[in-house]
């Protein structure tokens, strides 16, 4: 029994018990190491004549024993010698691969001035010899396999070598090495599994379903093909002597299948992908059954190097806004699949989008299961959101039938973007905003709406609330729009609060029309307005004394034109805001409106309130102040603090 050359049963344990959260994953990392070993041996053939080996030569093979409940991982790569299997397995966290990826590297400048003057084939050669794209860095991988065997057996022989060598391990204190035997170059690693317990069975690790499922969920696109003995049915031949009674039979077989893709779809150019091909792939990839609204393919060189395939859904899903609904992209390297929803890809107000990133410049951890926060994973970030921007306002400007049905289905979540990064997001969203116009009577961007203003018009108004039809009849809306101005109709919840997290939009100020100062008063307005508040003075102070604190003021109102009064707020709470909250589980702390009851001077019933004040008959006064507050409350969809008592006031004033 030879020892590890590390502190053993400490690393050992972190290696199985810590560094790794999925025990599943022990297959991606058994393959990914057979990939590497196939590589290894390409490339050395591309330098080494005496190796005759084409590339198609070269595969991985996952086996089975359930009776035996053992799982093999074979390749036909470079394999290892004695050494080899000492330096590499016997060492815990020394890759070979990355030994072999660096010398390459190091190698690469000389042997691409020799491919200078080469002929064309020899120049090739050559560029695939720099291009190096080995998987393994860290050299712990391997060891994961220990997460669900307790045994550990790798048979070997190195290309060129008659002996093979056979390394021994459980895992716990050390490992043999003997001579053994092996037809051919390459690396058996067989595993024996684990006993199950009452906490966790291992026995789907040795069966054909669930080595097929980890095969095409981690390792579909390594480069080599993954091959299996699957089980399948077939007709057995009819015999010539059957009646007509014969009912066909069948037979179940064994035969060679590759389980792997290979080749991605997203490495593919654009040009030789049909969109049905995309449609099939996102709707198989991502468990939708309608076909994607946008692709978008984007192949990066450089500094970073990088393929994405992004999709916009046709539809939401039904989880979309509720807690449990999880972003990201699918996260790959070199083709093997490190995350399955990489959060950073993509900020949160995009988080309905689907797609896949593979680049083999990030910079992992050592476990390959997350990702280290760093430049690289920021930088292709950016761009994704740059892009994902860039295409959404395509649609806008050339498809706006289809724009604004994206809207309909993700236009909460770019609002709410707005509003929870405090506006910062405005300058990326904000061009993206649909709100429906009451002059116009479509949707329209907050750009198309400026573009409409008359020259006059210094801002930006809407109005919040359920429901368009309700909001036009509203008397802030009514009017401000016979002044000859449009208004936005924020239906959603989150309109409100997104508005005031922009508070402007290219020089325009947006302005709630039940927020009271909305600057639309002409000089001759404000000298009404202030005469009649100092001839009444009196009525108002009286109508304060009625509302008490439901009100911090009572004022004539600039605006109205039809109706007698209207709800308005001031500060930062507006009433659409107060309405929401209240039915949030913790209303009882949240923040009220501070109300102020606007009223129509030129109307008939502020005469009726003036000649009540003037008979000196308080209780009309108050009476009717109330209804009136209380008429207001109802229109702007409010409730009422006491609706018997509206009631009774109203029976009252009917007889």
């Amino acid at each position: 029994m030879r020892k590890f050359k590390t502190e053993s049963k400490k690393l050992l344990d972190l290696m199985i018990n810590s560094i790794y959260t999925n025990r599943e994953i022990f297959l991606r990392e058994l393959i990914s190491n057979a990939s590497d070993a196939e590589d290894k041996l390409y490339f050395k053939s591309l330098t080494d004549s005496s190796i005759q080996l084409g590339k198609n030569d070269l595969t991985i093979r996952v086996s089975f024993d359930a009776d035996a409940r053992t799982v093999t991982v074979s390749d036909n790569g470079l394999g290892m010698d004695k050494d080899g299997l000492d330096a590499n397995l016997g060492v815990i966290a020394h890759s070979d691969s990355l030994e072999f990826k660096t010398a390459q590297a190091a190698n690469a400048a000389g042997a691409a001035d020799e491919a200078a003057s080469a002929e064309d084939d020899e120049r090739e050669e050559s560029a695939q010899v720099s291009d190096v794209d080995i998987i393994g860095q860290f050299g712990v991988g391997f060891y994961s396999a220990f997460m669900v065997a307790k045994k550990v057996r790798v048979v070997t022989r190195k290309y060129g070598d008659e002996q093979a060598w056979v390394w021994e391990s459980d895992g716990v204190e050390g490992y043999t090495i003997e001579p053994g035997e092996k037809e051919g170059h390459g690396t058996d690693v067989i595993l024996y599994l684990k006993d199950n317990t009452d906490e966790e069975s291992f026995d789907t690790f040795a069966s054909e379903f669930g080595l097929k499922d980890l095969i095409k969920r981690y390792s579909n696109y390594v480069r080599y093909p993954i091959q299996m003995m699957c089980t399948k049915s077939r007709q057995k031949p009819k015999p010539e002597d059957a009646g007509d009674d014969y009912k066909p039979e069948w037979e179940s077989y064994s035969e060679l299948e590759t389980i792997n893709s290979m080749t991605p779809i997203w490495k593919r150019r654009k040009s030789e992908v049909s969109q049905d091909e995309y449609n099939e792939f996102y709707k198989s990839q991502f468990h939708d059954f309608t076909n994607p609204a946008r692709t978008v393919s984007v192949h990066a060189e450089g500094a970073i190097s990088y393929d994405v395939l992004l999709f916009i859904p046709g539809r939401a899903p039904f989880d979309l806004y509720s807690k449990d609904y999880q972003k990201g992209l699918e996260l790959y390297s070199s083709n093997v699949l490190i995350m399955d929803k990489c959060e950073e890809l993509v900020p949160d107000y995009y988080n309905f989008v689907r797609g896949v990133v593979d680049s083999q410049d990030l910079t992992l951890n050592i476990s390959r299961e997350t990702l280290q926060h760093n430049s690289q994973l920021r930088a292709i970030a950016h761009k994704v959101e740059k892009k994902i921007t860039g295409e959404l306002k395509k649609m806008r400007d050339n498809e706006r039938e289809d724009y604004e049905k994206f809207f309909e289905n993700f236009g909460r979540g770019l609002k709410y973007g707005i509003y929870s990064t405090y506006g910062s997001a405005k300058g990326e969203l904000g061009e993206l905003l649909l709100f429906y116009s009451a002059k116009q009577e479509k949707m329209v961007t907050l750009d198309e709406y400026i573009e409409a203003m008359p020259e006059d018009q210094k801002a930006i108004y809407y109005a919040a609330g359920e429901s368009a039809e309700r909001l036009q009849k509203m008397p802030m809306v009514t009017g401000v729009l016979r002044r000859g101005y449009d208004v936005l109709l924020c239906t959603q919840d989150v309109d409100d609060f997104c508005m005031q997290a922009m508070m402007n939009y290219n020089e325009k100020d947006l302005k709630n029309v039940a927020g009271g100062d909305l600057g639309l008063e002409s000089e001759s307005d404000k000298t009404a307005a202030e005469e009649a508040t100092k001839e009444h003075e009196a009525l108002f102070t009286a109508m304060k004394d009625a509302l008490g604190d439901k009100v911090v003021r009572v004022a004539v109102s600039p605006v109205l034109t039809d109706a007698p009064a209207a709800i308005t707020s001031e500060g930062p709470v507006s009433l659409e805001m107060e309405k929401i909250m209240a039915g949030m589980p913790d209303a009882n702390g949240m923040p009220h409106s501070q109300r102020v009851l606007e009223v129509n001077a030129k109307h008939d019933v502020f005469k009726a309130l003036a000649s009540a004040q003037e008979a000196g008959d308080s209780q009309k006064v108050s009476d009717y102040t109330e209804l009136l507050y209380e008429q207001a409350l109802l229109m702007e969809g409010l409730p009422i603090d006491d609706p018997v008592a509206f009631a009774q006031r109203v029976c009252a004033l009917m007889k």
